[in-house]
């Protein structure tokens, strides 16, 4: 099945604990399995972001926090579902009350969910490659060796976390959402059988962002040469909307295109899925379908990739 013969879609999902979270073009839709099997389904409009929020190269930015956050909401609203009957008897729930605490600790979430991967992916390779400052002199060496370290660093944090017995199961929802997806696509009907047949990888996958995200920001923070470490990791940090930005609109390119040059740009983004992805079983793409089902529009065709 070609890439080129199919429906490229512009929804979207995010594998959550226990269930699949997916995003079309006007509303996003949970379905979550309780510990008894049943499941648990919640839907939510949105508006499209307008005017200057929706110009190139600001776009991606504010996308990029739309998907942090509402992901995290998603994942605590999942958590709360796949583990009902469970008592929590901690002191933030018992001084502010089960829901103030959930907003609290969601809000901590999004803070780490963005430090940690800021400190892990853009600062940590910068301060190893300043520690060879004396070793390689040349500064595109540097950003080059900088770089590579970058890349190092999320292929060895994505394969620990992918051994990981808990993590290897949210990571089968992940494959689950794809397959789904390539089903849709390719105008099958949706049901377990039929999505069996495709690919746990997906070209348009938040992971192939990711790494995109490197790439770019190897070019970019090329034009940074100070050779103070901590000066280099500020400009990084101030050049990081930059790189974001950057990155949406090629991942746009890459994914309203098939060819020769656009393969090449997917194949290293489709490599690190196996990683991410894992081949679920039949209950997952149960979950799948059921959430992609509900975020299709009306309107055939309106969520063209």
């Amino acid at each position: 099945m070609k890439d080129h013969n199919i429906f490229r879609t512009s929804i979207g999902g995010q594998a959550l604990i226990e269930g699949i979270l997916m995003r079309g073009p006007r509303k996003t839709s949970i379905v979550v399995r309780r510990p008894d099997g049943e499941l648990v389904f919640k839907e939510e409009q949105y508006s499209t972001r307008s005017g200057i929020c929706a110009w190139p190269l600001i776009r991606g930015v504010l996308r990029l926090y739309d998907s942090l956050s509402g992901g995290i909401r998603a994942l605590t609203y999942s958590s709360e579902i796949a583990f009902e009957g469970i008592e929590e008897d901690d002191w933030l729930t018992r001084k502010l009350g089960q829901k103030r605490a959930n907003e609290i600790a969601t809000g901590i979430a999004l803070f780490f969910g963005c430090a940690i991967p800021i400190a892990l992916f853009i600062l940590l390779p910068t301060l190893l490659a300043g520690l060879l400052d004396g070793v390689i002199g040349s500064g595109f060496a540097r950003n080059l060796l900088e770089g590579l370290f970058r890349i190092l660093i999320f292929l060895g944090f994505l394969f620990c976390i992918s051994r990981m017995k808990d993590i290897k199961r949210t990571f089968m929802y992940h494959g689950a959402e794809h397959k789904t997806i390539h089903c849709y696509e390719h105008s099958m009907p949706l049901t377990v059988e039929n999505v069996r047949k495709f690919p746990k990888e997906h070209p348009r996958c938040g992971t192939s962002f990711l790494f995109v995200v490197m790439i770019i920001s190897i070019l970019v923070f090329s034009f940074v040469s100070w050779s103070n470490p901590f000066l280099r990791m500020l400009f990084r940090l101030l050049l990081l909307p930059v790189v974001i930005s950057l990155s949406y609109e090629a991942n746009l390119f890459v994914g309203r295109h098939d060819n020769t040059l656009t393969r090449i740009l997917r194949a290293p983004g489709l490599f690190m899925q196996k990683f991410t992805t894992f081949e679920p079983d039949s209950a997952m793409i149960e979950v799948a379908i059921a959430a992609l089902e509900r975020v299709i529009p009306e309107k055939e065709g309106e969520d063209r990739w």
